[in-house]
């Protein structure tokens, strides 16, 4: 228990609140337990490290403590019996990182949450299967949260200290000019938009922009080659060549799905190409978009891939193409709080069965909304919203 407290403590003194996650406002940390899931990378230790300075300070380890299953400890020593000491000492919070670490992590937490019911309790882990496993174990119980990596508000606070508030979607689309205007008298959105989309979704990006894309790589690599094989039993002799799917993915046009011309160009058959599609879109490593969400069935051939973000498809592509740049970034910053689907209609995607929105340049037409009502244009290279035509780096101001 000491050295897990000195742990804490060394942990803490490295903790700012310069910059915080939007997602901190988002949950209710009064909830007894508390999943944060997310990608590796995205902040999610960061995130509870600073909800422990904000709320109980530096040096508090009798009520509060924060702790990490990876660590060498619980090799030897039982999570529950841990809590159970923690809990007789006084513990009221306890912060539980890295918990796909452990296994039979979720019944343990179980446990704990049915005895001592004045013991809250927060978990985070970057196996994002592992994690959804886990939740079903703790169903009724659970509050769950999925982190995702920056927006590029959050990129423009973290990195360049300008700070706005984030806006709704109904904002963007009716008052868009409003935001437009607070921001270009503050700064120039377009050159930072353009740095954003290369590296300014994950926070490691402060770890040094010479190891950027290889701190992406080896996100990819441990979930692949690690995670896949053991959470889902994936075939590792098809490990070299869900890599190779990745890149055919991320280069060229937005992908629409051919199952025969996929399965021939990755040497997997088409049943399990659709099985391993659904496990990289668990993962979080791309996004799997069906022109009607309501009748989606498992198993089923979605309609368009996307890698998941932009800036993993410029560490997964030679060349990116820019159309598929922007609505990676469209699809990426929309995809928690909305649901998007392929659109039925010529243009690219309906948000929330209401809004249908085309995605391009600054020269984009209407061709693509002719008939449509509620129909928007997704801009690249726009500073203002001029009618229906919205700019794209806009949509980055959502969380």
């Amino acid at each position: 228990m000491e050295q897990l407290k000195s742990r804490h403590l060394n942990r803490m003194r490295t903790v700012n609140l310069d910059f915080v996650r939007g997602m901190m406002n988002t949950i209710n940390w009064n909830d007894r337990l508390i999943m944060i899931k997310g990608q590796r990378g995205v902040g999610k230790t960061t995130l509870m490290l600073q909800r422990i300075l904000e709320q109980f300070g530096p040096t508090d380890t009798s009520t509060v403590l924060y702790i990490s299953l990876d660590n060498i400890y619980f090799a030897t020593h039982r999570l529950l019996d841990f809590i159970e000491q923690f809990h007789k000492m006084g513990g009221k919070n306890l912060f539980i990182d890295e918990v796909h670490k452990y296994e039979g992590w979720s019944r343990e937490v179980k446990n704990a949450y049915d005895e001592f019911t004045d013991l809250k309790l927060v978990l985070s882990g970057s196996s994002l299967i592992n994690m959804m496993e886990g939740e079903a174990d703790l169903s009724r119980r659970c509050i769950s949260y999925e982190m995702q990596g920056l927006s590029f508000r959050e990129y423009i606070a973290m990195f360049h200290h300008h700070k706005f508030d984030p806006i709704t979607l109904d904002d963007v689309l009716t008052h868009g000019n409003d935001l437009c205007h607070e921001v270009n008298v503050i700064m120039r959105p377009l050159a930072l938009f353009q740095q954003y989309l290369k590296q300014g979704y994950y926070p490691f990006l402060i770890e040094g922009a010479e190891s950027y894309y290889t701190r992406i790589e080896n996100v990819v690599n441990i979930t692949i080659e690690s995670e896949l094989p053991q959470m889902r039993r994936l075939d590792v002799g098809n490990i070299r060549k869900i890599q190779a799917l990745l890149v055919t993915l991320s280069s060229g046009l937005p992908y629409i799905l051919d199952t025969t011309k996929l399965s021939s160009l990755s040497g997997i058959a088409r049943t399990t190409l659709l099985q391993y599609l659904q496990y990289l879109h668990e993962s979080r490593l791309i996004n799997l978009l069906y022109s009607d969400m309501s009748t989606v069935k498992r198993m089923q051939k979605p309609d368009k891939i996307y890698i998941e973000n932009t800036n993993l498809l410029h560490t997964l592509s030679v060349s990116v193409n820019t159309g598929t740049e922007r609505e990676v970034f469209f699809v990426n910053q929309l995809s928690m709080s909305h649901q998007i689907e392929y659109s039925k209609t010529a243009a690219d995607f309906t948000i929330d069965h209401t809004f249908t929105i085309e995605v391009g340049g600054p020269s984009k037409g209407n061709k693509q909304l002719a008939g449509v009502t509620n129909g928007y244009i997704a801009a690249d290279d726009e500073e203002y919203t001029i009618g229906n035509k919205i700019p794209l780096w806009l949509f980055g101001f959502l969380y």
